[in-house]
């Protein structure tokens, strides 16, 4: 009995880690898509951005109508930003010549995580999820690091 109940308790531990641990292949591949999306805007390249990319995701900013001077959320879709890797650096210009990208994972589960990016003049916080066995960025909230250029 007590060799049953030590095995049980065995068979339950390792089956406990395997389903809601996070491995280091998933943590490898969270902070590859988070390097995916700046990445493809140093060196346009739309098919890394989209691939970093869930078809759903959004990315949010704060900004200050000129006008008004009142402050407001702007978004943009996995469309615009597929469109923004193919332009944005066409010219090699938009970059320094050794970019700072900077992913700290800030927590990870079984299938999502929290992401900080710290790239040049931005701070991406990045919500990523695990669908059919591929970590997909899902929700961006960035701002610049010097907020009135917003």
């Amino acid at each position: 009995m007590k060799t049953k109940h030590v095995l049980l308790c065995l068979v339950l531990f390792l089956t406990s880690n395997m389903v809601l641990g996070q491995t280091k292949q998933d943590s490898l591949a969270i902070k590859q898509a988070a390097l995916d999306y700046i990445e493809s805007q140093h060196k346009p390249n739309p098919k890394q951005m989209d691939g970093a990319l869930h078809p759903r995701m959004v990315k949010r900013t704060f900004w200050k109508d000129k006008a008004t001077g009142k402050d407001y959320v702007r978004e943009t879709t996995t469309e615009s930003m597929v469109l923004l890797a193919e332009s944005y650096n066409k010219n090699g210009d938009k970059f320094p010549s050794s970019p700072k990208k900077e992913v700290i994972l800030l927590d990870v589960s079984e299938r999502t995580a929290s992401v900080k990016l710290i790239a040049d003049e931005w701070i991406d916080y990045m919500h990523i999820v695990k669908l059919n066995g591929t970590w997909k960025i899902i929700n961006v909230l960035w701002q610049y690091k010097d907020t009135k250029q917003h």
